[in-house]
Parts: C-alpha cells; structure tokens; sequence
C-alpha cells in the first residue's frame, strides 16, 4: 500500500469528525475538487484505513446506562482458551471493547449496559459460568470526562 499523504490524512481527519458530509463539502474541506475526493476515500476504504462508517449516539438521550471497566484474569492463558474467551466476549451485546493485554489481566473489557441487573446477567454468561475464569475486577463509571473515536495519526 502507498504511504499515506497530506490529502489522505486531511481527508481522515475531516471523516473523523464528521462522516456526515456530502463529497461536495468534504472535498471543499480538504481543498480537493470533488472527483480526487470520491476516489481518495474509496481507496482509504478499499485499503482497510476507514474501517466502516457509522453513527455515535448520544447516551444520554437514550437513557440511563451502566459502564464498567472490567478486568478479566483467566485460569488458564493457552492460547485456545485466550481465543475460546475472546469469542466470547466480543459476541455479547454488552461488551463494547475487548483487549487482549499482557503484564496485568488477560482482557479488559468496556462493558455498557442498562443497569446492575443488565451488568449481573452479562457476568453470569461470561464469567461466572465459565470455569476457567480465575478473577473479575469491575470498575464502574460514576462519569464519562471524555469518549472520543478520534485516531490520532
């Protein structure tokens, strides 16, 4: 793949913010005319850079939701069990997040859901009856200072 230059990084940075725009204005935006801009992005997509396009709702407008940070230790790290829980994880509903992590817990998982109840269900199809997880920390947020989907590159 080419490096990526000045365009394609201010054509990023402008879907990042708002991938709303028509490709008149994002061309406008990035002071290219709206033909390179339609051709640009569909080679940043075409190349894995845009992974997918979608809408950031608001939290707040839909209510009431419990987010925890959680951390994960499992019984035993081979790695079919490390992928066996990471399937897992990443098909629930409530999982938001999941990373992999190394010198600390196996996982940590952003979880977000409607309440405490929600939250005990999601442990009791993910931790609590799978035998191989060895120690759950949970996290919740009393506030959300900053969410941001912004790469920085």
């Amino acid at each position: 793949m080419p490096p990526l230059d000045d365009i394609d990084r201010r054509l990023l940075a402008l879907l990042q913010s708002d991938a709303s725009r028509t490709n008149q204005d994002l061309a406008a935006a990035a002071h290219v005319s709206p033909a390179t801009c339609l051709r640009r992005v569909k080679r940043l997509v075409d190349e894995g850079y845009i992974e997918r396009r979608v809408a950031l709702l608001s939290a707040e407008r839909l209510g009431p939701q419990l987010t925890a940070v959680v951390e994960v230790t499992l019984d035993r790290q081979g790695a079919e069990h490390l992928a066996a829980f990471q399937q897992r994880a990443v098909a629930d509903d409530g999982v938001q997040q999941c990373y992999r992590t190394s010198a600390g817990p196996d996982f940590v998982l952003i979880v977000g859901v409607a309440d405490m109840a929600a939250y005990n269900q999601l442990v009791e199809r993910l931790f609590t009856q799978d035998a191989n997880v060895r120690n759950v920390k949970s996290y919740f947020s009393v506030e959300r200072a900053k969410f941001s989907t912004a790469i920085s590159f």
